[in-house]
């Protein structure tokens, strides 16, 4: 029964979620506020990878401490 619930939702979510209109991105293009929040999420992302880089290299550093 839970394959079978699974299987379908597969299959049928997704329509449903297509089928949706995006109202709010059409008025955020229209307004041109959407640039505005691609630009904040494209911050935050660029943010966390460089924080991640600046992670690994302070964790490799002590690696090679404790190594040694």
């Amino acid at each position: 029964m839970n394959r079978l619930f699974t299987f379908l939702s597969l299959i049928f979510i997704p329509g449903l979620l297509m089928a949706q209109e995006a109202e709010m991105a059409d008025t955020m293009r229209s307004n041109g506020k959407i640039y505005a929040v691609v630009a904040i999420i494209l911050v935050i992302l660029f943010g966390l990878f460089g924080y991640l880089v600046m992670l690994d290299r302070k964790v490799s550093k002590i690696e090679k401490k404790v190594k040694v």
